[in-house]
Formats: structure tokens, C-alpha cells, sequence
């Protein structure tokens, strides 16, 4: 029995295998996990379709292949009913079987002449995209199962290749500088992009380690480049005196764990906080295409969650308008849970129309976000620093220490200018200083 790379949304054409959890020939039953995958949108684990043993895995930890291809093999477990069935088909399934082998062993003859290393067909196209000669493909040592050459292989490939001519042109056009460093063993880093000019730096190669990019991170990295060249962003900050939630929470937040079962953070009064800005200012809570404004009636909000070692996904709430303070809090723990143990399906990170990022987790201050496409803004939420602040008292100034948080809202220029910006920020602002706790 097959087992394939699963298709986890529309959008999503190719998923990495980041971890294994059986080895060939070990039992597996009905819908135990059996490997885990990333991609663009989600991490999850993939159960099993059957009771069986696993026959052979096709496609090693930290290959990337289109979605549909084979990842490895499952022996059913058969049932006594079904044996003699089979025995009674064997002759003529072995007759089919010699037939199809016969059909075929033309094309299979001719895909070996061509090379000797299987490939899959994620494989193939990038060697076709990169005009790569299928006989290189012996100048290609492969990282993958059975030493096959995988995606990373010959991306790898294409780099160095690319790396080497550069370092040729530099030899020619300045061999004295080169003379001088050729008693050390130098290693070249390079980045590039099609929008900036290749930037080179030597280091000693025995001072540094590289280290590849997992599948998290690279997605990470496009999709904030796609951002960054996609929306003119603004940043925008104030200050919000949160006296009235930081004493609630510091009398109340134990007795309403113990009576609702809800542990209260700051984060479900910011995002009740974000939802009536919204309806107030519904443009920031659209998207566009190109000329035309898509002004969305729901309110899907995304709460940015971190994922060790070092990813971040963004899933959402749906319909996050209809609920009270307890049911977003509620809702913010479950998806970070689910984020946090790989339990995100496809749709809790789908039709997001507004972020918000806390890094005051972190103990940071203050930070400029990058907005979550297609979204046209994004909020960023400060750690609550207790700091002297001047207040009027009966007509005179006076200092009190007060719990500040700082807010920062960074937006798309193109949608969003500073007026309408600034009001949806102090609109958040008001609404967290004036929080009528005993609505609570």
C-alpha cells in the first residue's frame, strides 16, 4: 500500500518530511503517527491509513516533494476471511503483473540510460529549470535515502556551480588581491536575490559553520521578503496605561482560573480591544487586489505563536467578533497549544484579515512587525513596564508609577495613511485605559 505526500490545502503543491517516528519493518496500527511534515502554511503529523508494517520509506527526513508522491510503503495487515481470496487470484495477478513489467521495460531501460540516480519529480523539474544536464547528475553526491539526490541536493549544486564562475571572473579581474590571500584558506558567502547586486564576504573556513536552513525558516524568510516588496509599511507607536487590567488581573486572575477554568493574560483584552477598533475602522481590517479594496464583514484574527527551535506560524480565530473576553481566551490558548504540539489543521491558518504579535513575551519593549499578507496592518504588543508617569490630580500635575505597555501598529501606506492609522491605534489605546472590568 501506498502511503503519499498528503495534500494539505489548495495552495500548498509540496510538503518536507522533517521526522520519521517508524523505521522499516516495524508495526503500525490505524491512525498512529507515522511521520511528520512542514510546509508553507502548517506543520502536522500524518497518521497511518492501515494496520500493516512499514515495507520501505522512499523519501528520507528533510526531503521536500510534491504533494501526491510516494513517501514510502505499508504492508497491510490481512484479515483470515481474505487470504483465500487472494490465493485464488494469485495466477492471474501474476500474469498481469508480468504483462505490466514486459510494457514497460522499454521506458524503464531508457530512464536508466539517461541516469543512474532516481529522482523524483520535484527533482526533475528544478534540474530542467536550472539546465542541469542529466550527466551531471554524477557530479551530484546525494543526501537522500539510499543516497538519492533530493531538491536540497541540487539547489546546493546550482549554488556552488554558481559560486565557482564568480570566484573565476574574480581571479581574472584582480589577481593581485587574490595572490595575496591565497596562503589562507578562504571559504566565500554570498547573498543574492533577483533585485540586488551578489555581496561576497571571506571568512577563514575554519572559523565558521554552515549551517542549512530547515523548511520553517526558509518559508519564514519568502514570506516576510514577500511582504517587504509587497506593502509599504509604516510604523506607528504609543503608550497605553493598562492600571485598571494590570489590577484585575492581579486580583481576580487566580479565583476566575479556579471558577472558569480560563487563564487570563493581557492578550484577550488587546484582542477584544483590536476587534472594536475593526468594526470602527473596517478598512483596516480589508486587503487588496490590486486596484480594488476587499472589504471583509468577518473578523478572522491571527495571533502570532512561537514554535521552537525557532519558527513562528500564525493561525487565527474564526469569527473572533462573536466572543467575549473568556472565549478569546480560551480560543488564544487552544491555538497556541495546537501550534505549539503540531495539531494546526489547514484551515486555522487560512483567511486571516488581521495580526497580532506579542513580543512583550519575550520581555521586548518595542518592535516594528512585518504585516502578515494579505492583511494591510498588523499590531505589536509591548511587555507591561511599571515607569513614572505625569497625571492631573483636581487641576494639578502630579507623578504616579503606572503599568505601560507600549503599541506599536505598523500598516500598509498603500490602503492605510497616518490618519486612519493613528485613530485605530488610539481607539485601542482608549479602549484598554477606559476597560470596564465589572462587564467582565
Amino acid at each position: 500500500m501506498d502511503i503519499i505526500m498528503p495534500k494539505m490545502g489548495e495552495s500548498i503543491m509540496e510538503g518536507t518530511i522533517i521526522k520519521w517516528h517508524k523505521k522499516v519493518g516495524e508495526q503500525v496500527k490505524k491512525d498512529e503517527t507515522i511521520f511528520e511534515i512542514s510546509t508553507d502554511k502548517v506543520d502536522t503529523e500524518v497518521p497511518a491509513p492501515a494496520d500493516g508494517t512499514i515495507a520501505e520509506i522512499l523519501v528520507g527526513e528533510q526531503e521536500t516533494v510534491e504533494v501526491g508522491t510516494v513517501v514510502a510503503k505499508l504492508n497491510k495487515s490481512i484479515e483470515l476471511p481474505e487470504i483465500e481470496e487472494i490465493k485464488s487470484k494469485a495466477e492471474l495477478l501474476s500474469k498481469a503483473v508480468d504483462h505490466a513489467v514486459l510494457a514497460g521495460e522499454d521506458k524503464k531501460t531508457e530512464s536508466l540510460n539517461q541516469s543512474s540516480k532516481f529522482l523524483s519529480p520535484l527533482a526533475l523539474n528544478i534540474l530542467r529549470a536550472e539546465n542541469i544536464a542529466l550527466d551531471e547528475l554524477d557530479n551530484i553526491d546525494g543526501t537522500g535515502l539510499n543516497g538519492r539526490v533530493t531538491k536540497k541536493d541540487i539547489i546546493n549544486y546550482v549554488e556552488n556551480k554558481k559560486n565557482k564562475e564568480n570566484e573565476q571572473v574574480e581571479r581574472k579581474a584582480d589577481k593581485s588581491v587574490k595572490g595575496n590571500l591565497a596562503e589562507t584558506n578562504y571559504e566565500t558567502i554570498g547573498a543574492s536575490s533577483q533585485h540586488s547586486a551578489k555581496i561576497q564576504t571571506l571568512y577563514p573556513s575554519n572559523e565558521i559553520e554552515r549551517i542549512p536552513m530547515d523548511n520553517i525558516r526558509q518559508k519564514i524568510m519568502q514570506h516576510m521578503i514577500n511582504s517587504r516588496d509587497t506593502s509599504v509599511h509604516v510604523t506607528a507607536m504609543l503608550e497605553a496605561d493598562v492600571s485598571r487590567i494590570y489590577n484585575f488581573l492581579k486580583n481576580n486572575r487566580d479565583s476566575i482560573q479556579k471558577k472558569e477554568g480560563v487563564k487570563l493574560t493581557y492578550m484577550p483584552f488587546i484582542a477584544h480591544a483590536c476587534i472594536k477598533a475593526l468594526k470602527e475602522f473596517p478598512l483596516v481590517n480589508a486587503a487588496l487586489d490590486g486596484y480594488t479594496i476587499i472589504k471583509k464583514k468577518y473578523i478572522n484574527l491571527g495571533i502570532a505563536v512561537a514554535v521552537d527551535p525557532g519558527g513562528l506560524i500564525v493561525p487565527n480565530i474564526k469569527n473572533a467578533d462573536e466572543q467575549n473576553i473568556f472565549g478569546l481566551a480560551n480560543s488564544i490558548n487552544g491555538i497556541a497549544e495546537r501550534a505549539r504540539t503540531k495539531k494546526l489543521v489547514p484551515d486555522d491558518i487560512m483567511d486571516g484579515t488581521f495580526t497580532i504579535t506579542n513580543y512583550g513575551i519575550f520581555g521586548t519593549i518595542f518592535g516594528t512587525p512585518i504585516i502578515n499578507q494579505p492583511e494591510v496592518a498588523i499590531l505589536g504588543v509591548g511587555t507591561v513596564v511599571k515607569k513614572p508617569v505625569v497625571i492631573e490630580i483636581e487641576g494639578s500635575d502630579t507623578i504616579a508609577i503606572k503599568p505601560v505597555m507600549a503599541l506599536s501598529l505598523t500598516h500598509d501606506h498603500r490602503l492605510v495613511d497616518g490618519m486612519l492609522g493613528g485613530r485605530f491605534l488610539k481607539s485601542i489605546k482608549d479602549t484598554l485605559e477606559n476597560f470596564n472590568v465589572n462587564s467582565i
